[in-house]
């Protein structure tokens, strides 16, 4: 057992502001826009049930990639286009692990094991239900077996371009109702013992833009403070 814990959803570039981190360890998941043409109709920030004012955003169609059935979607997809990403990726295998972390601004009083204005947080995971299927391998897959990837954004898109898709277990995989914190306290730039002590990063520069490999001890931990959050965040900060 394995697993690459990768960045996802809105940020300071786009769409100019990041998902909320909210004072019980709670959040918003908030896609990136869309970018490309689509050859089917995509959801706009203003379809997304959110609390976030997204008005200077509204009339956007949004990438909802990751897509978790929780918040709209229809299975547990994604889908990568970027080497960066989609190398470490293609190397997984069924029963691995995808984590995501998102870049969260902290909104009202900033829990005490959450950094004062934004911090890196695992916000959700798939356990892979399949091994990684590569652009070039969904291409020539029969139609059924392309078609559990029909409502990821990659494949909605006017021209598919992903290079890896991904497919989440439904009973194992979701997007977390609280988040698990991989910045420490001091700010949202600092990683914590997570980062440092159990994946492959060294916690130095941008780490939070970066893929990070854990091995099975590794894995078992996040999935363990999943399970615990926030009441782990007391153990994330000592």
């Amino acid at each position: 057992m394995r697993a690459i814990a990768i960045n996802v959803g809105a940020n300071t570039n786009e769409p100019g502001f990041r998902g909320p981190l909210f004072p019980d360890g709670s959040f918003e998941y908030i896609p990136i826009p869309e970018a490309e043409p689509t050859a089917t109709p995509v959801p706009t920030y203003a379809d997304l049930d959110l609390e976030t004012d997204v008005s200077d955003v509204a009339d956007r169609p949004v990438h909802f990639d990751p897509e978790f059935p929780e918040v709209g979607g229809e299975r547990y997809t994604y889908g990568d286009g970027h080497g960066i990403k989609a190398g470490p990726l293609s190397e997984l295998s069924a029963g691995d692990y995808l984590f995501f972390y998102a870049t969260l601004s902290t909104t009202g009083e900033s829990p005490a094991w959450a950094p004062p204005r934004w911090g890196a947080h695992v916000v959700g995971h798939f356990r892979l239900a399949r091994d990684p299927v590569t652009g070039e391998a969904y291409r020539a897959l029969p139609a059924d077996e392309r078609a559990v990837f029909d409502s990821n954004a990659h494949v909605k898109r006017a021209e598919f371009d992903a290079r890896v898709l991904l497919l989440g277990d439904p009973t194992e995989s979701r997007l977390y109702e609280t988040v698990v914190p991989l910045s420490a306290p001091s700010g949202g730039t600092e990683a914590n013992w997570l980062v440092t002590e159990r994946s492959s990063d060294s916690g130095k520069g941008p780490w939070w833009r970066r893929p990070m490999r854990f091995d099975a001890d590794g894995t078992a931990t996040l999935l363990e403070l999943a399970d615990e959050a926030p009441g782990a965040a007391a153990r994330i900060s000592d």
